[in-house]
């Protein structure tokens, strides 16, 4: 990192932590969202959340383009390739996730605001079937494509040199040249910071 990225990140990690309560309580999941409670409650049963952290990366250090390959849930194939020259924002979720479903409509609303920018959103969903992937989408009004990864497990694994495995949610911020520029592991803790990040992302050359 930069020392500028440096300094930036060591001020986007106290943030997640100051909004990161901030965020559950408000974000919109229903009342009757009995994993999203649980979540907020801070019990840790059902799954594996990433630690909150956000990092941004400096392009001298990004390393070589993520190369991937996967299946939409309506059988669709995508690559990386399909990607080339635009920003892509790739979110690692599941429905039984508690910090997925609360940070569902952020993703949705930040994919609205930068299609005109070119920038697309694509999610990786990692234990689901076509059928309760879409169940999810549809109440949480996600239109972005998700790829189904749970039988190959080959976009995570592309992903593997950022991605922990067990970290879910996990949202990359991937530069038009196909590196990863930003990774937020865990929740995102606030809609501005994955706006700040995709921004940076959209005004390089």
């Amino acid at each position: 990192m930069t020392a500028v990225s440096r300094l930036r990140a060591r001020l986007l990690v106290p943030l997640v932590a100051a909004a990161a309560a901030t965020t559950l309580v408000l974000a919109g999941c229903t009342a009757d969202d009995s994993l999203a409670k649980q979540y907020r409650s801070g019990s840790g049963q059902n799954y594996i959340a990433g630690d909150g952290t956000v990092s941004e990366y400096a392009a001298a250090n990004r390393g070589e383009p993520v190369s991937f390959a996967g299946t939409l849930q309506d059988g669709t194939k995508v690559s990386s390739s399909d990607y080339a020259g635009k920003v892509l924002v790739v979110n690692f979720w599941y429905a039984g996730c508690p910090p997925c479903r609360v940070e569902a409509p952020d993703l949705q609303s930040l994919s609205q605001k930068y299609a005109a920018q070119g920038v697309d959103f694509l999610g990786v969903n990692l234990y689901d079937s076509a059928q309760t992937a879409a169940s999810f989408e549809k109440d949480k009004g996600v239109t972005y494509p998700s790829v189904l990864d749970r039988d190959t497990g080959s976009v995570l694994l592309a992903f593997s040199k950022t991605v922990p495995p067990k970290a879910t949610p996990t949202t990359l911020v991937v530069d038009k040249k196909g590196r990863v520029a930003a990774r937020i592991l865990g929740a995102i803790p606030g809609k501005s910071i994955l706006d700040t990040l995709i921004s940076d992302a959209v005004a390089e050359h």
